[in-house]
């Protein structure tokens, strides 16, 4: 059966996204997959992996809230543990938690447990690219053009108890998502921990606010990429490379997520 890939396309770089999945899936030989423009809930229901891209987290919220699609986004992450990936804005949105934040000004969709911290980096302007070192691509792999705009870090992640939410909300200019993910042996991915999938160097990360290119040195930096059984977040935008080596990495673990699913109801 067809595969199909999905880019929520409330606002953002959407467009930039599908054109990069369209790109790596041609590369990957993968002929049998339909990529589509997600904004309501029967085109979510269609899908088999999803892309949160960035643009302004607020705003998507808004106005997923305003399309009835919050629900059906948390149940896509956290219930029926669907590929998901976030970039940016889409990270933020799939924290469990996020600082820098009004209370009810945006909700979360969550699905990864970890606290980020929003617009990390400073204002569009201190904006920046470079090089970054990411090993899941394979060894050997060239560095990534990495760019962030007004990007999210990971602050924390949080532990797997019981009330952790709540021990969130209380912390000041602090939101969370309203449930955290089901952590039992039946369902898919429950019980995998945060995994720290790449970082930004120290000398990157006190480069960042000069706006331009930075050459990472080996102290440890910023968690700017993790992946929690399902869901897999960056905290800089892939789509905006013409890079397409995520792409083509994460189209792979839609592919092996399909064949689990449909190897279950055999």
């Amino acid at each position: 059966m067809p595969v199909t890939v999905g880019v929520l396309a409330l606002q953002g770089a959407f467009i930039e996204h599908v054109k990069l999945l369209k790109t790596a899936a041609e590369q990957e030989g993968f002929t049998d997959w339909d990529f589509i423009e997600v904004r309501t809930p029967q085109e979510l229901e269609k899908c088999d992996g999803l892309v949160l891209p960035g643009g302004e987290s607020t705003t998507m919220s808004l106005v997923a809230a305003r399309s009835n699609l919050l629900e059906p986004l948390r149940e896509f992450v956290k219930v029926h543990r669907k590929p998901t990936w976030g970039t940016c804005a889409g990270l933020i949105l799939l924290a469990e938690s996020a600082n820098k934040t009004k209370k009810g000004g945006q909700e979360l969709i969550g699905g990864l447990d970890v606290r980020v911290n929003r617009n990390h980096f400073g204002r569009q302007t201190e904006s920046f690219q470079g090089p970054l070192e990411l090993p899941f691509l394979g060894e050997g792999a060239a560095p990534f053009p990495a760019v962030f705009i007004r990007a999210p870090i990971v602050e924390c992640i949080l532990p797997p108890q019981s009330g952790i939410q709540e021990e969130e909300a209380q912390r000041e200019d602090t939101i969370t998502a309203p449930s955290r993910p089901a952590r039992n042996s039946v369902a898919e991915s429950a019980n995998k921990d945060v995994e720290v999938m790449a970082t930004l160097t120290g000398s990157a990360a006190r480069h960042a606010t000069q706006g331009r290119d930075v050459s990472p040195d080996q102290e440890l930096g910023d968690v700017v990429a993790v992946r929690q059984g399902n869901v897999f977040g960056t905290s800089f935008h892939p789509e905006l490379t013409g890079d397409s080596r995520i792409h083509a990495w994460w189209l792979h673990q839609v592919q092996d997520a399909v064949k689990r699913r449909q190897k279950r109801s055999s």
